[in-house]
């Protein structure tokens, strides 16, 4: 019986330990769990209709699942209204709606490394410092309507969000956008490849992504029109978010003159935008 302690004794401390670990991960679960199963207000369900025509397109399956993750995101993000903004129901709403369409597939994280949303008015100005190659450092003031930062802010334009939600046929949206660089970084620094589930995908991901942006960058070097945005030619960063615009927005197209690059995103975001 005596050498039977010491054995309980381990036994109970693993199970304490583990317990522990995994504590916030569980209570996080039991609280969106929670949230989930309150029903949707009808007031959200008004701001859906009106201003997001592509929230009527999905399936009653994914209608139902959007509002769930609508509801956990405006329960556990903060929204920080800037240059006077004062952030409203709509806005927390209709921004969540937007993002909500990147989580359909599976991504159950809810932008984990995501802390606040920061609302603008509108298009909003952010200074940097900048290297010449010279040695010298300049500032240079940029006007942006969206931006996602690893530390764990999007900043965004609303009258920017305002007009994304309304068209979802042009293949701008600048939720869409900026959320998609928050999944590229949930491990560190946006590269264009963000966490596909298994390392062995990633050989298949790089090939595809990294022939379809040589080949953009060789479009736009000869002047020839196409349907992915020259913005995404800026750097695989930009080329994974641009690309996730035109997924979501401009599926049939997309699928039409990029197949490959379609399969590989209808396979990232676990979606078919194209049966919508």
């Amino acid at each position: 019986m005596h050498l039977l302690w010491p054995l309980l004794f381990f036994v109970a401390l693993a199970l304490t330990v583990a317990a522990w670990l995994a504590g916030p991960q569980a209570l996080a679960a039991w609280r969106r769990a929670r949230i989930r199963r309150r029903p949707f207000p009808a007031a959200w369900r008004a701001i859906l209709r009106r201003r997001m025509p592509l929230f009527a397109r999905l399936p009653a399956d994914l209608q139902m699942q959007l509002k769930k993750h609508v509801q956990v995101l405006v329960a556990e993000k903060p929204f920080i209204g800037c240059a006077g903004l004062h952030v409203t129901e709509e806005m927390r709403v209709l921004v969540a709606a937007q993002a909500a369409l990147l989580l359909l597939g599976g991504h159950i994280g809810y932008f984990s490394e995501l802390r606040q949303v920061l609302l603008y008015p509108g298009a909003f100005i952010v200074e940097r410092s900048a290297g010449d190659g010279s040695g010298l450092t300049h500032q240079t003031r940029r006007a942006l309507v969206g931006e996602s930062w690893q530390q764990g802010q999007v900043l965004l334009s609303w009258d920017d969000v305002l007009a994304g939600a309304a068209d979802p046929d042009d293949g701008h949206n600048v939720v869409i956008h900026e959320f998609a660089h928050q999944l590229d970084q949930e491990r560190g620094r946006a590269n264009g490849a963000p966490w596909l589930g298994r390392r062995d995908r990633y050989a298949g991901w790089a090939a595809v992504l990294g022939a379809e942006f040589a080949a953009l960058r060789e479009r736009l070097a000869r002047g020839e029109p196409g349907l992915i945005d020259a913005y995404a030619a800026t750097e695989p960063a930009e080329f994974f978010a641009v690309v996730s615009e035109h997924f979501f927005e401009q599926p049939a197209a997309l699928a039409a003159g990029h197949p490959a690059l379609y399969r590989e995103f209808a396979r990232y975001y676990g979606v078919d935008p194209q049966s919508w």
